[in-house]
């Protein structure tokens, strides 16, 4: 495990400081995020955190970040607008996150559920996010190294999924593991086009139900471990 960073920490000075981090959550509501436990979830976890010092200052900019090995950090909006959209009018119970990337979306994800797991298939990059997560002590968040494509089967099924990486296809393996009543919000490509719309995925005792929302842009979702 790598070597904690010196000269971090959570609350932050300047351009990382609670100030700066109520700022970016007064924006969210702007741009339209209503739930109340997203923005308390938001405004709790450190985001800087979770980029490197060189990048601290534009930690709470609505912008992606990049975090390496061709991954990014998603702008503050799209990780409160696809959790709001998981847990609309719902708890989100137990929570299968794939791509783990830096953890930030998985801090902000345990501030809201009662159990969350993170899969990731960069094993170095899941170091990091461990390094990352050491400080805030979530106790309710695990982190697993593996193929997100292929999910989690040893603790599905999950009451809520959310995928961190645009799929050409919706992953059967996912589908699967989704509990009755559960829902899933992931990017979709279209393969035509490259463009990349948000899906939510509902599942009834009468089978799966799709609603095509946002346009959005993520890296591609890979399959297999590196």
């Amino acid at each position: 495990m790598n070597a904690p960073r010196p000269g971090r920490n959570v609350v932050g000075i300047g351009m990382t400081s609670q100030r700066t981090r109520a700022r970016m959550v007064e924006r969210l509501r702007e741009q339209g995020i209503t739930d109340v436990r997203v923005l308390e979830a938001m405004a709790g976890v450190p985001r800087h955190l979770f980029v490197e010092e060189a990048l601290a200052s534009r930690a709470y900019e609505d912008t992606a970040l990049p975090i390496g090995f061709a991954q990014t950090i998603s702008q503050p909006y799209v990780v409160a607008r696809m959790i709001e959209i998981l847990i609309q009018k719902k708890e989100p119970g137990k929570v299968l996150e794939v791509g783990t990337g830096c953890g930030y979306q998985a801090a902000v994800l345990a501030s809201i559920a009662t159990e969350v797991y993170s899969i990731e298939r960069i094993r170095e990059l899941l170091e990091r996010a461990r390094t990352n997560l050491r400080e805030l002590r979530l106790k309710n968040l695990r982190l697993m190294y593996g193929d997100g494509a292929a999910g989690l089967e040893k603790a599905a099924p999950f009451d809520s999924i959310i995928v961190a990486a645009a799929a050409p296809e919706l992953p059967q393996a996912l589908l699967q593991q989704l509990a009755p009543g559960g829902r899933m919000i992931l990017p979709l490509r279209d393969g035509a086009a490259q463009a990349q719309r948000l899906i939510l995925v509902e599942r009834s005792a009468r089978g799966y139900t799709e609603t095509a929302l946002d346009p959005v842009r993520f890296v591609p979702l890979r399959v297999g471990k590196a």
